[in-house]
């Protein structure tokens, strides 16, 4: 097992970033690697974390302005080679369907539940596809 596990959180809210952090904690499963956050509050930002390499997961707000986390996850599995796997946030379990438009590899609902969120976050990095 690798000793470190990269992870990009994209939200414009600090606060939505901050819940992604707690919830996951040092790692957020005893067989997967301790996870070390990248932070970013805009497209360009993530972009560039991602042209850079070495991101394990992202995680993305789908309620972030003005690029919401559904439409970038569409984007860079468009657009990133070899692009990893991406955990979604929604405002509402109803925008399941709009997840599986983005391509995401999991989706959780905001607020961030601890348990769900961790399970979601563990289950794509033993590179399985977590419950959307």
């Amino acid at each position: 097992m690798q000793s470190t596990a990269t992870v990009l959180v994209y939200s414009d809210n600090a606060g939505t970033r901050e819940q992604v952090r707690l919830a996951t904690g040092r790692r957020p499963a005893a067989d997967v690697p301790a996870v070390e956050f990248i932070e970013c509050a805009t497209l360009p930002a993530v972009l560039k974390q991602l042209d850079k390499g070495g991101i394990d997961v992202c995680v993305l707000d789908g309620e972030a302005v003005p690029a919401g986390g559904m439409g970038v996850c569409r984007q860079i599995k468009d657009e990133v080679f070899h692009c990893p796997p991406v955990l979604v946030l929604m405002g509402r379990p109803q925008d399941a369907w709009l997840a599986t438009w983005s391509r995401a590899d999991a989706a959780v609902t905001l607020p961030v539940d601890p348990v769900e969120f961790a399970d979601a976050l563990a289950g794509l990095l033993r590179g399985g596809r977590a419950a959307a």
